[in-house]
């Protein structure tokens, strides 16, 4: 895991309620700073980083002046509206004193169950990134409710880490990490430094809930690390509050518990792609085109389009064939049919001209796209 926080390029940092709202006495500016200063260190090095950040409920119940988490929805939903607004304000000056832009994104289930609105909030993100701006997320807690919320951010930062094809996802906690049973009941118990994320017994050891702030325990961490690893990112559980915590574990001191996804990232995806994903259409691509994605890996580009066939919406998979109706690949499609019709053997440069605005220049993200 050292050598994977070494190389890792891209990198989702996880912070739950009670470190971000100092166990719920309201927003901890110096915490949040710190992270800040961390963050920017890590940019300052060519990596790039998300936030995923609780606390917006426990900083609007301080607001409201609420000393219980209140269990009516539509009170947490007024609870998060309030506390949204210091939390993000927090962020966005802490990063700008270290140089840094940042980007307040609020997401919901359902954002990214849906592909079409995968896509969007995709693209988002990686424009942000491309940016160096720093997105701030945080669950759209102002109009989820109980069937459609994450349940706690451990397993919003692992649907992020799959959305971004992050490297390795950070969970920054208020325990050291991982013991085989609870250290306060059991003097036996063993500190786990590293594991294979999806490993049955890890969800034996953790059980338990959270804190009374936040809702997620350490169980909610060992089964994000395990969705992380359906995508091939693995995940480090870590104390929040260790000294320059993220500047070391990028160096590759081993600090908390490192969960290992047994599948590397292009293996995973492709899997994900292959097998889980219907398709709804196709396009039919010159010789050009096909070398360009067979062989060199590009992104396939709406002027190699020959012939656009089915019907099928942005965010859709869809079959890519040469010339002789053989596959070649499959992918997530940029844009539907109809559009795909209107722009196909046309260049980027004409596409707001045809379509009345411009959105990606790819028919198919080369990230989007698996050779069959």
């Amino acid at each position: 895991m050292s050598e994977a926080l070494l190389r890792a390029r891209r990198i989702v940092v996880k912070v739950g309620s009670s470190l971000v709202t100092n166990e719920g006495r309201g927003v901890d500016a110096d915490a949040v700073g710190n992270w800040c200063r961390q963050m920017a260190l890590l940019a300052g090095q060519g990596r790039e980083v998300v936030m995923v950040s609780s606390g917006a409920i426990a900083e609007g119940m301080k607001r409201l002046g609420w000393a219980v988490r209140p269990k009516e929805i539509h009170e947490l939903q007024a609870a998060a509206a309030v506390g949204q607004m210091g939390l993000a304000q927090i962020y966005e000056s802490k990063l700008r004193e270290h140089g840094m832009g940042s980007a307040q994104v609020l997401l919901t289930h359902a954002d990214l169950a849906d592909r079409e609105r995968y896509l969007n909030a995709r693209s988002t993100l990686l424009t942000l990134l491309s940016h160096r701006v720093i997105p701030v997320i945080n669950e759209n807690d102002t109009v989820v409710n109980d069937e459609i919320k994450f349940g706690d951010n451990d397993t919003l930062g692992a649907l992020v880490a799959n959305l971004v094809d992050a490297d390795a996802l950070v969970i920054l906690t208020d325990q050291r990490g991982l013991y085989s049973a609870d250290p306060r009941k059991d003097t036996s118990a063993r500190f786990i430094d590293e594991a294979r994320a999806g490993d049955p017994e890890l969800e034996t050891m953790a059980g338990g809930a959270g804190s009374s702030i936040g809702r997620g325990g350490m169980l909610t961490k060992v089964l994000a690390a395990k969705r992380a690893a359906s995508s091939g990112t693995s995940t480090v559980i870590a104390y929040g509050r260790e000294p320059d915590v993220l500047v070391r574990l990028v160096a590759g001191e081993s600090i908390g518990t490192a969960l290992i996804a047994p599948t590397q990232k292009l293996a995973a995806r492709k899997q994900w792609m292959v097998d889980h994903l219907q398709l709804r259409g196709a396009v039919v691509i010159d010789d050009g085109a096909a070398r360009k994605v067979r062989d060199e890996g590009k992104s396939l580009l709406p002027i190699g389009v020959t012939e656009v066939q089915g019907e099928f919406h942005r965010g859709d998979v869809i079959a890519v064939r040469n010339l002789k109706g053989a596959e070649l690949a499959r992918g997530l499609a940029n844009y539907g049919s109809s559009e795909a019709r209107l722009i196909a053997r046309k260049p980027s440069a004409e596409f707001e001209k045809l379509l009345g605005y411009t959105a990606e220049p790819e028919m198919i993200h080369r990230d989007n796209l698996v050779l069959a």
